[in-house]
């Protein structure tokens, strides 16, 4: 087994045993394979690479865990090939790729996953509104809100609800969890500047987890038993729950996809290890790490669509 990981930009060396993915046995496969991107798919980049390392031993396979924004520049310089990232490219991304490449970048999305409102696992609270996440999580209200909230007794009138300052925890800007929260929470707005910031989503959920008068968000593979994951209460007045079922389907509000971008010129063929890691991924048996990681898989339809990549 190789594994080294260090705090921030961490690599993972990729060579743990896993059972699965049946697929023929080709030897010949090695070579170096190469990610950056987001930190909220460390865990799934580490399943697959030990799953593509079970398959086929003599590829290495290296994920530097820096942030979602880590990726397009990292694409953009050419040291990987591959970036994974928790939100899609912005236009401003992928058009300095185009501009240094003259192509895109070939979009492929993996998973499907969730940015769930979480509070203290004992708080009375079990859903809230779109209007009311961005009032207690922005200084804009750019989604419609009257006004800001600051406190638990505005937010709700439960005599067994926390009192006093809502305690705020979220990731920081180089998480593509923060930019999508950003764009779909707050309808672009801005943020608290006292909202406590965090490099990873396993922090966040600490922190919420410790702290009754506490709210934060993360993504859907994070959650532990220490939090409870808020429904959503639509503009009909239905509270939809980050079920999977709903997180799938698109039901959830902020269910979001996860990405992994590649550095494909046209009319080319991807190294073997790099065409293999792909395969495994859109495989039955990675999605079945999807699921294993806490993440939720892909519909079939999306996987019928990208399979022929």
């Amino acid at each position: 087994m190789k594994y080294r990981a260090a705090l921030g930009l961490a690599w993972l060396l990729l060579s743990l045993p896993l059972v699965g993915w049946a697929q023929p046995q080709q030897p010949s496969v090695s070579g170096t394979l190469g990610a950056v991107g987001s930190d909220t798919m460390a865990g799934l980049m580490l399943r697959w690479g030990e799953a593509l390392t079970t398959q086929y031993p003599e590829i290495n396979v290296q994920f530097q865990a820096s942030g979602s924004a880590s990726a397009p520049p990292a694409l953009l310089a050419g040291t990987t090939r591959i970036g994974p990232m928790s939100r899609r490219m912005t236009h401003e991304e992928r058009n300095a790729f185009i501009e240094r490449y003259g192509y895109p970048p070939l979009e492929l999305r993996v998973a499907r996953d969730a940015l769930i409102v979480i509070v203290h696992r004992h708080n009375p609270l079990s859903a809230i509104s779109r209007q009311d996440v961005d009032a207690v999580f922005s200084t804009t209200q750019a989604c419609g809100g009257e006004q800001s909230i600051t406190r638990w007794e505005t937010l709700t009138q439960d005599a067994t609800a926390p009192s006093g300052r809502i305690a705020l925890h979220g990731r920081n800007m180089a998480s593509g969890t923060y930019g999508l929260f950003r764009q779909r929470a707050l309808c672009d707005g801005e943020f608290r500047p006292d909202i406590s910031e965090y490099m990873g989503a396993s922090a966040v959920v600490a922190a919420v987890g410790e702290s009754y008068r506490a709210m934060g968000y993360s993504g859907h593979n994070h959650l532990t038993p220490s939090v409870k994951a808020l429904s959503l209460t639509t503009t009909q007045g239905n509270a939809v729950p980050p079920s999977e079922t709903a997180i799938q389907s698109g039901d959830y509000p902020l269910s979001r996809y996860l990405y992994i971008y590649v550095n494909l010129p046209p009319d080319e063929s991807l190294p073997a290890a790099e065409r293999a890691f792909l395969d495994l991924i859109m495989s039955t048996e990675g999605q079945k790490i999807t699921r294993a990681s806490g993440f939720v898989p892909l519909p079939l339809d999306d996987l019928e669509a990208q399979r022929a990549w």
